[in-house]
């Protein structure tokens, strides 16, 4: 039986190497846990390449190679499936993104990258690189946009939410950015788009002080957890930890508003944002 043929990299690489795995897999009369142990990797984890949720990084595309005779076909087309706009701890986490059919996602600082407007992601790239030259800073805020894209299908992901009050509170850009940034994250609310919840300061201590949390479920493979932090990320595949992921998760929605409040929180804000901003959208205070 003739090898699978290369990617075509203009068609989703990813999804067309997972897919390849699978059928080399089954071609090989091997189940992802027999195929994942001389990998020392779990079988879910398996699943999660096959599906396109995981990447296949080239180390692992040799023993692929090697253990089922693909002559080499994962390792010349891994590199094509591996490139990404992202930076890389962010890559498969943007990836799986792509594909989750649930978004589950608790930030404590700022408005998630799905949900930002242009001005806004701007914002945030000047202070992260404040060196960095106008047609970088145009370069993030493009891959930034093109993200949101996946919020144009009217019902999938479901996407959902929780933010600190302080993601309502720190004037990122200004009041004119903030006014916009708001207002379009409202509008998104009343589409019925997404379901956003504020975790208000008077709510206290609380279950995730610690850091921001994204989940993700998927129709064909185990759900995800990813962690972040400064210029690093993580997925999690672990069932116990991103179970416990999901009980924190729960915990939050408990202690924060509920959806109507959290909406008329938000327009307030951008309401005040507004006054601040001169010009045609709010008066010059004085």
């Amino acid at each position: 039986m003739p090898g699978p043929k290369d990617l075509d990299p203009s068609s989703s690489p990813r999804a067309l190497l997972g897919a390849e795995l699978r059928h080399a897999r089954e071609n090989a009369g091997l189940s992802q846990e027999a195929l994942g142990a001389p990998l020392f990797v779990s079988g879910s984890f398996v699943g999660q390449l096959e599906a396109g949720t995981r990447r296949i990084q080239r180390k692992m595309a040799v023993q692929l190679d090697q253990l089922l005779k693909t002559n080499g076909f994962f390792e010349r087309n891994c590199e094509v499936a591996g490139k990404s706009r992202y930076p890389e701890h962010f890559a498969e986490a943007a990836d799986a993104e792509a594909m989750a059919a649930t978004i589950k996602q608790y930030t404590p600082l700022l408005i998630p990258g799905l949900l930002q407007t242009r001005a806004y992601a701007r914002a945030v790239f000047r202070a992260y690189r404040p060196t960095a030259t106008e047609e970088a800073l145009d370069e993030q805020a493009d891959a930034r946009m093109e993200r949101t894209r996946l919020l144009d299908d009217p019902t999938r992901p479901l996407f959902w939410a929780i933010l600190d009050e302080a993601v309502v509170r720190r004037p990122v850009g200004g009041p004119e950015v903030m006014a916009e940034a708001l207002g379009h994250l409202a509008a998104l609310i009343r589409r019925h788009r997404v379901i956003v919840q504020i975790l208000p300061f008077g709510a206290g201590a609380h279950a995730a002080m610690e850091g921001a949390v994204k989940l993700m479920t998927f129709d064909d493979a185990p759900p995800l957890a990813y962690l972040e932090g400064l210029e690093t990320g993580r997925l999690e595949d672990d069932p116990t930890l991103v179970k416990r992921h999901a009980l924190t998760y729960e915990l939050l929605g408990a202690d924060a508003l509920s959806p109507a409040d959290s909406l008329a929180l938000i327009e307030a804000a951008a309401e005040d944002y507004a006054l601040e901003t001169p010009g045609p959208s709010g008066p010059e205070r004085p």
